[in-house]
């Protein structure tokens, strides 16, 4: 029930914007049509490019490449690709270039009817001189003193980078590659070594006093719903290079396990309320915590991703009116559990690498390109969350992750499921 919920929740949107005869509203407020492919509206980007879309690439291969095309023309319009689109109109709400991960993802995935022209509008909205990005260039990050939620643009906007990169990559362009690649490591210049968290810095290269990592002033500090334990974290794109911010990886675990075990008290005259569904300082109820859990499995203890997977879905999914811990996020909060539920979520924010965890479901059929792709949990309990080995078509399957090509041509992926921690590759 839960599940056939949470599917439901991420097919509302996005919303078709479109006449029967291909007639659409431009970003620009002209008329305009298309006869291969529908338009559509309702792009709350910054939520869904982490799991709903993402889910959507496997199970809406029609839809996505719709999405394309959507985003394209809302580029050709309005000079640059979604950030929050809303009745064909851009809110700019939420901070740093979500609309490029989209895109990203679907082009590395073979959405594109053409990377060159797609890639042209990832650069170069990449690279326009607003909202932050302008301070970023100058100073290598945003300056706390010169712009609110600094650390949260600077961070999302690290995220998008390496999704152009990505996609420059693909195309051949290797300076693009080398200068994104290297700006999506801007997130490095937060990190405090002293405390172990991304902090706001000022323009002189100092953090900002006082400091308190459970502090909340709902957009108005230096985060964006969330505090600096959240967002501590939020470098899907780059773990290792996390990682290397820590004396060790084991330091850096450390800190990861700490963020699911400390109090969960928070501080503030305007506690942002979107922080929720806390399990630690780990909040569910919003987006940047979702790629958290399976930082575990890349990392090589996949038994930990596992236990809180479990405990998520278990504790933070119910079948009651209130049965999220948060905004649905236009379906974000939901294509977390279902891709979760299956098994398997996507981290980075492009390239098609779906992390194991713990599947929920027994058994799982999914419509795709090629054909069905089967996915079966076998000795499956909660209990025996942990998996114990792979086989991907009849073959053992030694890696932390399936890759979307694999999932889209069909075929069958047997998980053998126990109760004890191992690491299967």
């Amino acid at each position: 029930e839960i599940f056939y919920t949470a599917l439901y929740h991420t097919m509302i949107a996005p919303s078709l914007f479109c006449d029967v005869n291909g007639d659409y509203r431009g970003a620009d407020g002209k008329i305009y049509n298309s006869s291969d492919f529908k338009t559509y509206t309702t792009f709350s980007c910054w939520d869904t490019y982490r799991a709903a879309h993402p889910l959507m690439s496997i199970i809406h291969p029609e839809l996505t490449h719709d999405v394309v095309n959507t985003f394209l023309s809302i580029y050709d319009r309005q000079g640059k690709l979604p950030v929050w689109h809303l009745m064909g109109c851009e809110t700019n709400t939420m901070v740093g270039n979500p609309g490029i991960c989209i895109l990203a993802d679907a082009v590395t995935k073979g959405y594109a009817d053409d990377p060159r022209r797609a890639y042209e509008a990832l650069r170069n909205s990449a690279m326009l001189d607003e909202r932050g990005m302008e301070l970023r260039k100058q100073y290598g990050y945003i300056p706390c003193d010169m712009m609110k939620e600094s650390v949260a643009y600077d961070m999302e906007y690290a995220i998008a980078d390496y999704g152009v990169a990505q996609v420059a990559k693909m195309v051949g362009d290797t300076a693009g590659y080398d200068y994104f690649t290297q700006r999506s490591h801007s997130y490095r210049n937060l990190f405090d070594p002293g405390t172990r968290f991304m902090r706001g810095k000022d323009s002189d290269g100092k953090f900002r006093e006082p400091f308190n990592p459970i502090s909340s002033d709902h957009r108005n500090d230096d985060y964006c719903e969330g505090n600096a334990w959240q967002y501590t974290f939020l470098v899907p794109h780059d773990l290792t290079g996390l990682v290397g911010c820590f004396p060790s990886q084991e330091d850096f675990i450390a800190k990861l396990d700490s963020l699911f075990t400390v109090d969960s008290q928070l501080e503030g005259d305007v506690i942002s309320p979107d922080i929720s569904g806390m399990i630690g300082q780990y909040a569910h109820g919003n987006e940047p915590s979702h790629h958290i859990a399976y930082f575990y499995t890349m990392l090589g203890r996949p038994w930990q991703t596992a236990d809180r997977v479990r405990q998520i879905l278990g504790t933070l999914y119910t079948a009651q009116p209130d049965g999220l811990c948060g905004n649905e996020d236009v379906g974000a909060m939901s294509a977390w559990y279902v891709l979760s539920a299956l098994g398997f979520y996507q981290v980075e924010p492009a390239g098609g690498r779906y992390y194991f965890g713990s599947p929920l479901l027994d058994k799982a059929t999914i419509k795709v390109p090629g054909g069905k792709f089967i996915i079966t949990a076998h000795n499956n309990s909660d209990a025996n969350r942990y998996i114990q080995s792979i086989n991907l078509n009849g073959m053992p399957y030694h890696k932390a992750w399936i890759d979307f090509a694999d999932i889209t041509a069909g075929g069958t992926l047997e998980i053998e499921m126990g109760n004890k921690p191992v690491k299967w590759y």
